[in-house]
């Protein structure tokens, strides 16, 4: 890293950018969350607040390589701040008094805008490790998981500080307060952005965002069922479970239940991205050649399975809810999100290892799309399968998705000419 100051100064700038996006990010997640579960929204009706932002995610994601390539990674980086301001300040405008399909279909419709202003930051952040990495002795690995594992640390922080919002301030100022500061950040990291990023080649044609090769569709498949399983889960069972098990009802226990949620979320979110950043060295990256990195993609997506499968037993076994079963579950996820947090990086380093640098952006984007059609799957079956058969069977189905997931990871090879990094 010594070798390239102008990498690491973009790198930095980047990295800086990415971080105050994904704070907000998981901050207005667990406030759009919290506050609708406690106005009396159902499940199904929970989920469908996410939905549209998962489907922003994947349209931008297609689309967003094209856009990097046309007009530069700076710009989207740009864009994508700025829009997650615009869809901040809106959500200030929610009026309690609306009925309850209008308030779910406005706030969709900013959600989805938020997702378009979340995948074009992630897009050109993760484009921009490929860029600027150095490529010996494991530094794209690094590079890529120490972004990846920060970020999602930062957002764990995110969970905590959205939930410690609306318990101290209410919605409305909680929205207006990141709005406040993420406009900071974005005026200060354009001030700062050092040149050097990519501005865009005016030939980029939209259909080079689908790829030919194997591995990265193949790669593209197994995200779909990764996330899905983890989402499928995380977005609204384990909230509203832990809802149902911590609160009476009252005031004091809705923010008791506000706070733990929160703490749990962030904790879990904050442990996947400490162990992300450390998979480089948990997996002794720098000295193993990328087939080895193939072949245990495969494994650790296989060994992923039996965590949600031995939680669905405990919880289909149990009479009701009970301390043993909280505590086993607390435990039984965060071991799920340290193995996902390797099948996860593995994924993110793949994916830069697999693309040409000629096509970054377009490969990038194409992976990221998969990745937010598996948290929109992930999504509405969070809510369904709840309210079908509770939280037993939101694992079940994780534990059937993490299945799949292994099935494609298990397709990719490492034959395949990749041209020039």
């Amino acid at each position: 890293m010594t070798t390239r100051p102008e990498g690491l100064s973009a790198y930095i700038a980047v990295t800086a950018a990415y971080w105050a996006f994904m704070l907000t990010d998981g901050a207005l997640r667990m406030l759009v969350l919290l506050h609708f579960h406690t106005l009396g929204f159902s499940p199904v009706q929970l989920a469908y607040l996410f939905v549209l932002y998962e489907i922003a995610g994947m349209v931008t994601n297609l689309s967003a390589g094209w856009i990097a390539a046309r007009f530069g990674l700076t710009s989207t980086l740009y864009a994508g701040l700025a829009l997650q301001i615009v869809a901040l300040l809106a959500l200030a405008r929610l009026d309690p008094g609306w009925a309850i399909g209008v308030s779910v279909a406005f706030v969709m419709v900013v959600q989805g805008a938020s997702g378009v202003a979340k995948d074009l930051a992630k897009m050109s952040s993760k484009s921009a490790v490929k860029l600027l990495a150095p490529t010996a002795d494991g530094g794209l690995f690094r590079w890529v998981a120490a972004l990846t594992g920060s970020k999602n640390a930062v957002k764990g922080l995110g969970f905590l500080l959205g939930a410690a919002l609306l318990a101290g301030i209410g919605f409305t100022w909680s929205v207006l307060a990141m709005a406040a500061g993420l406009a900071v950040i974005l005026a200060a990291i354009a001030l700062a952005m050092p040149p050097g990023l990519p501005r865009g080649r005016k030939g980029a044609k939209f259909s080079e965002v689908f790829s030919k090769s194997a591995n990265v569709n193949w790669l593209s498949v197994a995200r779909v069922f990764l996330f899905g399983a983890r989402d499928v889960w995380f977005v609204v069972g384990i909230p509203v479970y832990f809802y149902a098990v911590l609160s009476d009802g009252s005031e004091a226990g809705n923010r008791a239940a506000f706070f733990l949620i929160g703490t749990f979320m962030a904790g879990w979110i904050i442990l996947y991205g400490a162990v992300q950043a450390a998979a480089p060295r948990l997996l002794g990256a720098a000295r193993r050649p990328e087939s080895d990195l193939i072949r245990a993609a495969r494994g650790w997506a296989a060994a992923l399975i039996a965590v949600p499968a031995a939680l669905a037993l405990a919880l289909f076994a149990a009479p009701g809810p009970a301390p043993w079963l909280t505590a086993t579950l607390v435990a039984g996820l965060l071991a799920f999100g340290a193995l996902f947090a390797v099948n996860s990086s593995l994924h993110s380093y793949l994916i830069l290892a697999f693309t040409r640098a000629e096509r970054v952006t377009m490969d990038v984007g194409f992976y990221y799309m998969a990745n937010a059609f598996g948290r929109l799957i992930g999504t509405l079956l969070s809510g369904l399968t709840y309210q079908l058969g509770g939280l037993g069977l939101t694992l079940t189905v994780a534990a059937a998705m993490v299945a799949l997931s292994a099935l494609a990871a298990g397709r990719l090879h490492a034959d395949e000419d990749q041209g020039p990094a």
